[in-house]
């Protein structure tokens, strides 16, 4: 098959690979839409040590199962593998197994690809009239879902009633504001420095949007989503938070940096780290994209997977409008 394999910082091959073979347990799925993933770049520069060089990267995927019981059927795919066994899994937090493995980071090879092996458990079967473009989409918006989640169960009002910030405009932080709208909320404001994807979030939803390099806002937010991580983004996080309000950090930018804890500590303001999803929020996810309740989800790019290096460049030199660049195989 072909795959687009990460070979060395800033570099990925387009090449032929051996085809995979289903693990025990597991199926083959034929990919017929990956997005980029803001992790995929981390790799791509270098700076993930659990995704090594000669890895094929991608995790955002849909397509069609191609052995075992589900043949035939069009799928979405949860890339996060878990045990089922341990007090996380059986608790229904399957995203802080010990043991999760997730495809695209080593040992499991990701789905910049034509096929990808996955257990059957991880599939959600995609409805006539939604296309694998629009379901691949599930894994991005389900890490702003589960975020909407933490919120609601924080300060359900402040979520519905209150002000919501999410900070960064991409695929991460789109999800969060749609999947916060999906959960009620009236007023969402996006910060998004970069002038270029204005346009697509506006179509996305009826939200905000100001430039946060160009235009600092002096509101303050019932409740924030940070899609980004860097020290610039919680620093905006914690001078934006209203009294007793929620700061709900997604982004892995950076580790370090960028919160005022001294005023968190007096403003008594909540700082809760979630990582991707549980299985229930991405059922969750996939469901509201097949219902319609997240809109036409027609803001992404499409691109060849052949074209997949000059599509990271683009990402990387900030000349990619869209929110997110889907590939497709083939």
């Amino acid at each position: 098959m072909k795959a687009l394999v990460y070979t060395a910082p800033e570099k990925l091959d387009y090449r032929d690979v051996p085809d995979p073979e289903a693990r025990a347990e597991e199926v083959v799925v034929k990919v017929e839409a990956v997005g980029i993933c803001g992790s995929d770049m981390h790799a791509y520069l270098g700076h993930d040590e659990r995704r090594p060089p000669q890895l094929i990267l991608g995790h955002e995927a849909a397509g069609t199962v191609k052995t075992g019981a589900m043949a035939g059927k069009r799928v979405t795919i949860n890339p996060l593998v878990t045990c089922g066994r341990c007090a996380a899994c059986l608790k229904g937090r399957e995203n802080l197994c010990p043991d999760r493995q997730i495809i695209s980071m080593a040992p499991r090879p990701g789905a910049f690809a034509e096929y990808v092996s996955i257990p059957p458990a991880n599939l959600v079967e995609i409805p006539d009239g939604v296309s694998a473009e629009q379901a691949c989409l599930a894994e991005p918006i389900a890490c702003g879902w589960h975020a909407a989640r933490v919120a609601l169960r924080h300060d359900a009002d402040a979520v519905r009633t209150g002000s919501c910030l999410v900070i960064g405009g991409g695929a991460i932080g789109l999800g969060a504001a749609l999947s916060l709208r999906a959960a009620g909320a009236e007023r969402v404001t996006v910060a998004e420095t970069n002038p270029r994807r204005h346009d697509a979030i506006r179509s996305a939803g009826p939200f905000e949007i100001f430039d946060a390099a160009a235009q600092p806002s002096s509101a303050a937010f019932d409740v924030i989503v940070d899609g980004v991580g860097f020290q610039a983004t919680r620093a905006l996080a914690t001078r934006a938070a209203r009294a007793g309000g929620i700061i709900v950090h997604i982004g892995l930018g950076s580790a370090e940096g960028g919160l005022d804890i001294r005023r968190m500590t007096l403003q008594e303001i909540t700082f809760v780290g979630t990582y991707t999803y549980t299985k229930e929020d991405f059922r969750q996810t996939a469901a509201a994209i097949f219902d319609g309740r997240l809109g036409a989800l027609d803001w992404p790019q499409m691109r060849p997977l052949a074209a997949g290096a000059q599509a990271f460049a683009d990402i990387l030199a900030g000349d990619a409008p869209a929110p997110k660049i889907i590939l497709i195989p083939g």
